[in-house]
């Protein structure tokens, strides 16, 4: 079973640079939403609490089983994932007195695990405009930095460790952000770091046929990279088994259709092109359902359009 990292996501602007600064380390893990339910097992290693444009003070901010997770493994707040899990323990989050958004100095207080190989001084990228400012009980200040007095703490007791950062480690502004990042990893959730992409696609496949067995797949592809992708993968598992559509309905560009189709054979593709414009002209239907709703300005018309478009991915 593939060990993997959870990163819960609270609408942070730099969730995917978590994920990717975890795969980097080659670390295997997935993002979801902070609302979804999952089931622990042994592969889960630890879990990330992102950052939020809410404030933990919010009526309705959102909110986790934090007690729950710390029974079961090791958690890292990061920005309002920090916060929250000091507001959920009993501490304290407060408006700061101006919002902190940029570089700032972290000072480390106290030697810990999660700071190994990080030196006394290091810059980090800040960005929040609530500031903790009493911690939960049994809870420890890691580092400070000028402005505010609790930059990283940690949690431990009867369960597993808890820490939180009031800074973004895996933005490239914070120096030795991915250092602190592969230390909760290696260190703290104990992670072997043998995962890679080519991993993935071979359970990935080895899945598929397993789920499908000797059973036939219809799909259709618009053309993109998404569809491509998860058509290779399928073509892998079940071969002939997979029956490519890929209609060209009148909106794509120039010679498109072709190409597309091209790149499907050179990819051992089982895709049939089919030309949707012999049954509807798909560009008359728009330039008949569309009026102007307005004198042209500088020549150029305003247009409504009367009912949606067919839809071209």
């Amino acid at each position: 079973m593939i060990e993997k990292i959870l990163i819960l996501d609270f609408g942070s602007q730099f969730t995917q640079l978590i994920a990717r600064a975890v795969r980097e380390a080659n670390v295997y893990c997935e993002i979801i939403p902070f609302h979804k339910s999952f089931q622990y097992d042994a592969s889960i290693k630890g879990i990330i609490l992102s950052g939020s444009p809410f404030s933990v003070n919010d009526e309705n901010a959102p909110r986790v089983a934090l007690e729950e997770m710390l029974q079961k493994v090791p958690v890292l707040g990061i920005c309002y994932g920090a916060q929250l899990s000091a507001t959920l323990l009993g501490g304290r989050v407060d408006k700061s007195n101006k919002r902190e958004y940029g570089r700032a100095l972290l000072q480390t207080r106290q030697a810990d695990p999660l700071l190994t190989n990080i030196p006394e001084q290091s810059q980090v990228w800040m960005s929040h405009s609530d500031s903790i400012t009493q911690l939960p009980d049994h809870c420890e200040i890691l580092a400070t930095t000028e402005s505010i007095p609790v930059a990283a703490f940690k949690k431990t007791g009867d369960h597993h460790p808890l820490y939180g950062i009031q800074f973004h480690p895996e933005v490239y502004h914070s120096t030795h952000g991915k250092q602190l990042i592969q230390n909760f990893l290696f260190t703290i959730c104990g992670c072997s770091g043998s995962w890679t992409s080519a991993h993935f696609i071979d359970e990935t496949v080895a899945s598929l046929k397993e789920t499908i067995g000797d059973r036939k797949v219809i799909m259709a592809l618009s053309g993109g990279v998404d569809s491509t992708v998860a058509a290779t993968l399928i073509s892998r598992a079940i071969g002939e088994n997979l029956f490519g559509i890929f209609v060209d309905n009148g909106l794509l560009r120039k010679d498109e259709f072709e190409q597309v189709l091209t790149t499907y054979r050179q990819l051992a593709l089982n895709v049939k092109g089919v030309s949707g414009r012999k049954k509807k002209n798909y560009w008359k239907s728009f330039h008949r359902n569309i009026r102007p709703r307005s004198p042209p300005v500088n020549g150029y018309p305003l247009f409504r359009t009367r009912h949606y478009l067919p839809r071209c991915n």
